[in-house]
C-alpha cells in the first residue's frame, strides 16, 4: 500500500505531534510519500493553487492521509483523485463560542468540506465522534484512534528525583480551565501551609517548603478582555506562579517527571494528551471531570475534581501533593504505535473493498 502523508505540521506540537509520533508505524506498515510543500495549510492557496508536482505524487499512491482536517487541492486540475482519510480531533470551535459567528461559521465549513471529501473520517477519542456527529453532517465512516505520548515519552519509565513543583501543560485559553487553576493552587498552597502548621512539632522546625507551579506557556499569550482573570495572571508571581515560555521537548519530559503532579483543569478537549504523559512518567495527574477525561483515563490511576470548581480543586492538589509515595508503574494503555496501525487497518480495509 502506497500511502502520501501530509507532513506539513510537522515539528509543531498539537497536530504535528500526532502525525510525528504515529511516521514511524505508519512507515513500518506501508510506503510513505511525504507531501511537505512550502504552503500554508487552511490558506486559500493550499485549497485552490496547490503544488501540480505534489498533486502528481498524491495521486500516483493508493490514498492520502492528512493528520488535520485541510484537504489540498488546485483550480482546473481534479485536485486529489485518490482516496482521502482525514482527521478531525475535536469540534471545539462549533461547541464553544471562541472564534466569532464567522469564525464559527468558516471552521464549519472547513469540517463539513473535509467529510464531503473523504473516504473515511479519524478522530481521537469517542466523545469527539459524538460531537461531529452532533454538529455536522455526517454519513462517511468514523474510526477512533486514540491519541498517545510524544515519541520522547514512549521509553520506560525512569525514576526521577521530585521537586517541589506542580505542572500544567498545554494552550493558555479559557476551556483549558486557567481561571480555575489560579485560585486553586493558590487556595491549596494555603491548606498545605495549615496542615504543616498543626502536625507536631511545627513550632520548633523549618516550615516545609510550599509549590511552585509552573504553567507551561507565556503569560504573554493570554488575550482576555476578562478583568478578574487579568488580575490573577498579574499577581502569579507573588503567589508562586511561574510562566516558563516555550520549552523544548527533552527539557519538558523532565519538567513533568520531576513533578509532583500535573493538573490539567480542562473545561473542553478532544483528548488531553499532558496528563497521560505525566502518569507515564511516574507523576500524578489531577484532571477535570469532564466526559472525555472519564473515557480516556478510565483505566488509568487519574485523580478527579469537578469542574470548574476551584475549591474542588484545591482540596485534591493539597491531597495528592502531601502524597510522597511513589506512583506504582502504569499500563500503557494509548499509544500512537496503536493509533497508526488502526489507521493502516481501516485504510487497507477501504482500498480493498474498493477494488
Amino acid at each position: 500500500m502506497k500511502i502520501a502523508v501530509d507532513l506539513r505540521m510537522s515539528g509543531k506540537s498539537g497536530i504535528g505531534a500526532f502525525i510525528d509520533s504515529m511516521l514511524p508505524t505508519l512507515k513500518a506498515g506501508a510506503e510513505i510519500i511525504q507531501i511537505n510543500p512550502d504552503i500554508k495549510p487552511f490558506s486559500l492557496k493550499e485549497m485552490f493553487f496547490f503544488p501540480r508536482e505534489d498533486l502528481k505524487k498524491i495521486n500516483e499512491c493508493d490514498a492520502y492521509f492528512t493528520p488535520y482536517c485541510n484537504i489540498p487541492g488546485r483550480i482546473f486540475s481534479g485536485g486529489i483523485k485518490v482516496p482521502i482519510f482525514s482527521t478531525i480531533h475535536d469540534v471545539i470551535f462549533l461547541d464553544l463560542p471562541l472564534a466569532g459567528k464567522v469564525g464559527t461559521l468558516l471552521r464549519k465549513i472547513m469540517y463539513q468540506r473535509a467529510i464531503n471529501k473523504s473516504r473515511e473520517i479519524f478522530t481521537v477519542s469517542e466523545f469527539s465522534k459524538g460531537r461531529i456527529l452532533a454538529n455536522l453532517k455526517c454519513k462517511k465512516p468514523i474510526t477512533v484512534v486514540y491519541s498517545g505520548v510524544p515519541l520522547y515519552n514512549e521509553g520506560p519509565q525512569e525514576s526521577v528525583p521530585k521537586t517541589d513543583t506542580i505542572i500544567f501543560v498545554g494552550n493558555i485559553k479559557a476551556h483549558k480551565g486557567i481561571k480555575t487553576l489560579i485560585p486553586a493552587f493558590i487556595k491549596a498552597r494555603e491548606l498545605l501551609q495549615a496542615q504543616d502548621s498543626a502536625r507536631p512539632g511545627a513550632g520548633n522546625a523549618s516550615p516545609a517548603p510550599l509549590p511552585t507551579l509552573l504553567i507551561v506557556g507565556s503569560k504573554e499569550n493570554f488575550r482576555t478582555s476578562d478583568t478578574e482573570l487579568d488580575a490573577m495572571i498579574k499577581g502569579a508571581e507573588k503567589n508562586g506562579i511561574q510562566f516558563t515560555g516555550f520549552v523544548p521537548d527533552p527539557k519538558l519530559k523532565e519538567l513533568i517527571a520531576q513533578a509532583r503532579l500535573l493538573v490539567q483543569p480542562s473545561l473542553y478537549e478532544g483528548f488531553g494528551v499532558p496528563p497521560l504523559q505525566a502518569l507515564y512518567s511516574g507523576t500524578r495527574a489531577v484532571i477535570s471531570d469532564i466526559p472525555v477525561f472519564r473515557e480516556i483515563y478510565a483505566k488509568l490511576p487519574a485523580i478527579y475534581f469537578k469542574a470548574g470548581d476551584a475549591d474542588d480543586l484545591a482540596q485534591k492538589i493539597a491531597a495528592a501533593y502531601s502524597d510522597k509515595s511513589p506512583l506504582p508503574p502504569v499500563e500503557r494503555v494509548h499509544s500512537y504505535r496503536f493509533s497508526a496501525q488502526a489507521v493502516l487497518k481501516r485504510m487497507a480495509e477501504s482500498i480493498k473493498m474498493e477494488k
